[in-house]
């Protein structure tokens, strides 16, 4: 796709328009909820492992075979070392995706089966419409083994990471979707 063309394209409301070195364009519901459920898992990440721990929100993470992903949230090895521009999913501790109205299928599904397959060691579903989180562990090819699911609302959840840190996710903390207002 080219500049022109991209600049003269009008996309989908309420999605955000992620360019790729490689071409590649993606378009990624974004919504309030997920911004605010985004930054709230941020907030836990610096006050359970540091303000200074490696993390990246909506980067892209390489992946073999072409299947790059720039996940909601990543926490890193400490020792992690980009190869290039990115790092590799082999420096990846934990992921987590916020299911949004039209990714619920993808973050359910798709992704639990890739980043099992890739052994991301825990993955990490938030959901704000169901008011639940689903924490996946112990991944095999066709995805975890394991799968816990926590309704918000009922404290702090430690989740061990494979470094020996754990990271605390605060279930009474992760914003609630605000009922729709009326149409103006």
């Amino acid at each position: 796709m080219s500049v022109d063309a991209i600049l003269h394209t009008e996309f989908s409301k309420g999605y955000a328009a992620l360019f790729g070195i490689d071409g590649k364009v993606i378009l990624t519901p974004r919504s309030f909820e997920d911004s605010s459920t985004i930054k709230a898992l941020q907030r836990d990440t610096t006050v359970s492992l540091g303000r200074y721990t490696k993390v990246a929100s909506d980067v892209c993470i390489d992946f073999p075979a072409d299947e790059n992903s720039a996940p909601d949230l990543a926490i890193l090895r400490e020792d992690a070392r980009r190869e290039g521009k990115r790092y590799g999913f082999e420096d990846i501790l934990m992921i987590s995706e916020v299911v949004s109205t039209s990714s619920a299928r993808k973050d359910y599904d798709d992704c639990t089966a890739k980043y099992g397959r890739y052994g991301i060691p825990i993955y990490l579903v938030v959901d704000p419409y169901a008011q639940e989180v689903v924490l996946h562990t112990q991944p095999t090819a066709p995805g975890y083994i394991a799968a816990h699911t926590h309704k918000y609302g009922t404290g702090k959840l430690p989740i061990p990471l494979a470094d020996g840190r754990t990271f605390t996710l605060d279930l009474d903390e992760l914003p609630r979707p605000e009922p729709e207002a009326d149409a103006r």
